[in-house]
């Protein structure tokens, strides 16, 4: 019977959490909709614990990185001439 209930709590995290990686916008909808609901119940706990990880970054998914770091240009290999 526990090996049961230890199965299934492993298959429910691991959708969970496949679900955030292939649809996190879908996946912050619901879960901050789930938070709502628990924080109406006056469960403030869960409600904290359900709520989304606020966007850092531009939020815009364009790819730019939260610290944006300077690249070092480096000098151009110039060839060799012989003379």
């Amino acid at each position: 019977m526990i090996e049961v209930i230890i199965v299934a709590v492993l298959v429910i995290w691991s959708t969970i959490v496949v679900f955030k990686k292939v649809f996190p916008t879908s996946a912050n909808s619901v879960f901050m909709h789930l938070s709502n609901l628990c924080n109406k119940q006056g469960w403030h706990t869960l409600a904290k614990w359900l709520k989304p990880a606020e966007v850092s970054g531009c939020g815009g998914g364009c790819g730019c990185a939260v610290t944006e770091e300077k690249t070092v240009k480096q000098p151009e290999i110039q060839a060799v001439k012989w003379k």
